[in-house]
């Protein structure tokens, strides 16, 4: 494929503060890896939007902001034209990130003690953020036939009809093993958890990069039920790579839960964005979506530019091929190594940093999460080292 933009370009983010290079030693315990964990890519913005933020340094003035009619109309017409999914002005709200939007609902919708349910091997603050707040997380982890994982609708069912749960953390689509849930299985869920008054909080977060012809489908648009009992989190943060310009949003379908959150929020002013993360949102939405298709091709290229590597060099390491995101879950159980042994393999003898699976609850044990959001030849060298260090 030509590429109109350059995804294979090497940018050194050491010493600008970046989480994934200048965080390694406090988290990993080491420095100089290749960093392929934190889940932000390697890639610039879209040079719409780095053209959009010069404009607006340029006047000089970086006062008080409201958002305006276009950031609202941007993502109004955005989810209309990606997921066919009609959205308000008023069903419409700014979070400041979606893992404070899912502890702000935790804090505001329950009480300690109240039960949280996660699907793990799931993104590791679906647990983190309930715990410190004295929640009493529930598992109803994902089912594993060795080659693909599927939702435990019948334990779902079971936990909701035996325990007092109060919400379901749901990650759609699912981060680590980048499933897009089919419309049927939200349904499956949206039917359980409304039968038992269990809110669901649906994370949205990679819900535009699709791969393989895969569909997202929006947890609030299966069935009237569904959009009643949820509270759906999205932003253009991971697609458009501006994690750290924070352009988080909610959208809530039910009035009184829309009217209690969103009042809630308001309280303390955090409904309110700043000046870039309104911009970022309204360009990336309006001007960027070739950028978009043409990196999620790249990612695309890249995801199976390791699984043929992998099957080839390294047949005991199995990539899962993810429906979505730019994050690949590795299957390392052919390794036969336990997990510390499996994890210093990759970090000690590799040099590199991934994600341990671990982290994404005890059923991630014998994987590591590996970040291909990045220019190819950052690959093409840690698979070399990974290939050596296995050797």
């Amino acid at each position: 494929m030509e590429y109109k933009y350059n995804f294979d370009e090497v940018i050194d983010r050491r010493g600008t503060n970046a989480y994934k290079t200048d965080a390694m030693k406090m988290k990993i315990g080491r420095e100089g890896l290749i960093p392929l964990w934190v889940a932000d890519m390697d890639f610039k913005a879209p040079p719409q939007i780095i053209e959009a933020f010069r404009k607006r340094i340029d006047h000089g003035i970086f006062g008080y902001t409201i958002p305006s009619k276009n950031y609202y109309d941007a993502i109004i017409n955005w989810l209309s034209s990606q997921h066919g999914w009609s959205v308000s002005r008023e069903e419409l709200s700014y979070i400041p990130g979606i893992v404070k939007g899912i502890g702000l609902a935790i804090d505001h919708f329950t009480n300690e003690g109240d039960k949280i349910i996660i699907q793990p091997p799931v993104y590791h603050p679906f647990r983190l953020v309930p715990q410190a707040q004295n929640r009493t997380v529930v598992e109803n982890p994902l089912l594993f036939d060795g080659e693909n994982y599927t939702m435990d609708l019948g334990g779902l069912k079971k936990i909701v009809s035996e325990q007092q749960c109060k919400i379901l953390i749901l990650c759609n689509p699912h981060n680590p093993v980048g499933i897009a849930w089919s419309r049927e299985v939200l349904q499956e869920v949206a039917e359980i958890c409304a039968a038992h008054n269990v809110l669901v909080i649906s994370d949205e977060i990679h819900a535009e990069i699709l791969h393989n012809g895969y569909k997202h489908t929006p947890f609030a648009t299966v069935s009237e039920k569904a959009a009643q009992h949820s509270i759906t989190f999205m932003a253009p943060s991971k697609t458009f790579n501006l994690a750290g310009i924070v352009c988080s949003y909610a959208v809530i379908k039910n009035h009184d839960l829309r009217k209690s959150y969103y009042n809630y929020l308001k309280r303390a002013e955090l409904d309110q964005g700043t000046l870039f993360s309104y911009l970022a949102t309204e360009v990336a939405y309006t001007l960027c979506d070739d950028w978009r298709k043409e990196m999620t091709a790249y990612v695309w290229d890249n995801v199976q530019f390791v699984a043929g590597y992998l099957q080839k060099n390294i047949p005991q390491i199995k990539a899962l091929i993810p429906q979505a995101s730019f994050l690949v879950w590795l299957d390392c159980s052919g390794l036969q190594l336990d997990h510390k042994a499996l994890v210093c393999l990759f970090r000690d003898q590799a040099g590199l940093a991934l994600n341990d699976g671990a982290t994404f609850g005890s059923q991630g044990a014998g994987f590591m999460r590996l970040n291909v959001g990045c220019p190819r030849s950052t690959l093409e060298k840690a698979l070399r080292q990974l290939k050596e260090a296995v050797g």
